[in-house]
């Protein structure tokens, strides 16, 4: 017997292929409030993160052949309730499937590969010791190249330029769409800008420094999306960014293709505002405009059927050409074909992250040639860091993830320099 641990959001999807590639296993899934364990269980039992760390004592008493988590950087924490929970359930094989098996740091792949088989990078502190400073810290390749041949005999990597593996992939082309920050924007930036970089410099102690540097990062990100988003406040006004103005113009050059679009952020109020612009711009240009129908959004909070419902509706019905996703929520696992262009509203500035979220149009069954829109303000810390980051791809493969944390550890004057305005 197997056991699936998935998002919730890829129960529907697990379902639908293995009715498609096993047709001769039976299928349950193990979910809702109205859940049962019966005594006679299926070949495959598919449950959710959540429920298999609620009911990790039902679950670690039977006895399972396979045990399959995907999207496993849900177990990149290696302290987590979650993570511990999963890691006590027992099974003669186990797998872990990722995309992004490290978000941030090298410790989060020593915690997947932890579930997978322990034991065999050692403990977290020798992991450390012996892999994660030397790579992370000190960009050590010779210590990079002995961890790849360590990981080698437990790892099947599977890249789409690998022809081998699929021949058919259409292309995939990447545009950096640079906008221009509204007066509001630049103004607001300068602001937060100035009074945060003023608390930092005034903070000696390093972790709570870096807290302060995230903080800033995560203000400024939302004011380069929108002044409403950061200010909590303020209608939906598209002439108040200048994202948001490119988003719409380029939407409308999609539209004129018959194309279809997939539009990422890491915010859900980001989304939500985005929703309400789309809206404002459609009923503007009247039903006659053939917009198609009004935009969809997919986050967290979305039930799962409504989930399995709005993926259906966007690959089957011509008139659904937008799909907005929170990057958490959409970013993984889902299979959605039917767009021919992904556009990513706000960066995570982690090349895997970003790579797995274009992913989900950019997969087998896709037909048409893809492109992919990553939105950049210009003269703003955005465009330094993603000139920094593409100057430093190397680091994703050296197996590290390129996050955000390392900024907090720049000096005053290079801190200064990086988020100025330009």
């Amino acid at each position: 017997r197997a056991l699936v641990i998935v998002p919730t959001s890829l129960l529907g999807n697990w379902q639908k292929e293995a009715a498609r590639f096993t047709p001769g296993l039976s299928v349950e899934v193990f979910h809702g409030s109205k859940r049962e364990l019966g005594p006679t269980r299926p070949d495959l039992l598919l449950t959710t993160y959540g429920v298999a760390r609620s009911e990790a004592a039902r679950l670690k008493a039977m006895a399972w052949r396979v045990l399959v988590v995907d999207e496993a950087q849900n177990i990149k924490n290696p302290t987590a309730a979650q993570t511990r929970a999963l890691k006590s359930i027992s099974a003669s094989t186990k797998l872990a499937m990722s995309g992004t098996p490290v978000e941030n740091r090298l410790s989060e792949y020593w915690s997947i590969m932890d579930f997978a088989q322990p034991g065999h990078l050692g403990g977290l502190s020798h992991f450390t010791r012996e892999f994660a400073t030397p790579i992370q810290t000190h960009r050590d390749a010779a210590a990079a190249a002995r961890l790849r041949r360590v990981m080698a005999p437990f790892m099947l990597r599977r890249l789409k330029s690998d022809k081998s593996i699929i021949d058919d992939l259409p292309d995939k082309l990447e545009q950096d769409q640079h906008c221009t920050l509204s007066r509001e924007q630049a103004a607001l930036y300068e602001t937060v800008l100035r009074e945060a970089l003023k608390s930092i410099n005034g903070e000696s102690r390093s972790f709570q420094r870096q807290g302060l540097v995230l903080q800033m990062i995560l203000a400024l990100k939302q004011i380069c999306n929108h002044p409403a988003q950061y200010l909590k406040q303020g209608a939906a006004d598209a002439a108040a960014s200048g994202k948001a103005q490119r988003l719409l113009d380029l939407l409308d050059e999609i539209a004129a293709t018959q194309g279809k679009a997939l539009i990422f952020t890491q915010f859900r109020e980001m989304g939500e505002l985005l929703v309400q612009m789309l809206h404002a711009r459609q009923a503007q240009a009247g039903a006659s405009g053939g917009a198609g129908h009004e935009p969809m959004f997919l986050h967290g909070g979305v039930p799962r059927a409504r989930r399995d419902d709005m993926v259906e509706r966007f690959q089957t019905d011509p008139g659904q050409r937008i799909f907005v996703l929170s990057l958490k929520a959409g970013g993984t696992g889902l299979n959605l074909t039917a767009a021919n262009h992904v556009i990513h509203y706000d960066l995570w500035w982690n090349p895997a992250v970003e790579a797995q979220a274009t992913d989900r149009a950019h997969r087998i069954g896709q037909q048409r040639a893809m492109q992919v829109h990553r939105f950049i303000t210009r003269g703003t810390f955005e465009e330094r860091i993603n000139e920094m980051i593409r100057s430093k791809r190397e680091l994703a493969e050296l197996t590290v993830g390129t996050g955000e944390t390392w900024i907090g550890q720049l000096p005053p004057d290079e801190l200064k320099a990086l988020f100025q305005l330009g």
